[in-house]
């Protein structure tokens, strides 16, 4: 049987968000069922929060999602800026809503260079040969290989 995951990586006011079915048995290719992109309302920020959490528990609960995988914060390479606090808030939201239905893990990218196979994750974002060994059904785009990385990491 397989499992339904979600993983959600947030930059800025923006939520790319993969959805696919996880075989039990890891050497199956993942099935993307969708690859979207979520973006802040614009207008006063804790009402377009709110519809943000809205958004990520309604579509958690309607599509029977089992885990949601979240891209956690990464450290600042210098002084923290108001973009990083941007996302944060907005991350903190999804983690949130998610969690009220389902299970979540966050996973750092750091982490999943040094826990999964022999590259470090931007070359395997790279590596279209990758993709079309590790995913299967509907059309991932390139800039949403980085969420669809946490479901494939996340399976060892």
């Amino acid at each position: 049987m397989a499992t339904r995951c979600v993983s959600f990586v947030v930059v800025g006011e923006t939520v790319t968000v993969v959805d696919a079915e996880v075989p039990t048995d890891s050497d199956q290719a993942i099935k993307v069922i969708a690859d979207d992109t979520w973006k802040l309302q614009n207008g006063d920020r804790s009402p377009a929060l709110a519809v943000l959490h809205q958004q990520c528990a309604d579509y958690v609960r309607e599509h029977k999602v089992d885990l949601a995988l979240v891209k956690a914060s990464a450290l600042p390479t210098g002084a923290a800026k108001l973009g990083l606090l941007t996302s944060a808030e907005v991350r903190g939201v999804v983690m949130a809503a998610a969690a009220s239905v389902c299970g979540v893990k966050v996973l750092s990218k750091a982490v999943i260079s040094r826990t999964y196979g022999k590259r470090k994750v931007d070359e395997y974002l790279k590596d279209d040969d990758f993709w079309d060994e590790h995913t299967e059904g509907g059309k991932l785009r390139k800039t949403s290989r980085e969420a669809a990385m946490l479901i494939v990491a996340s399976r060892k």
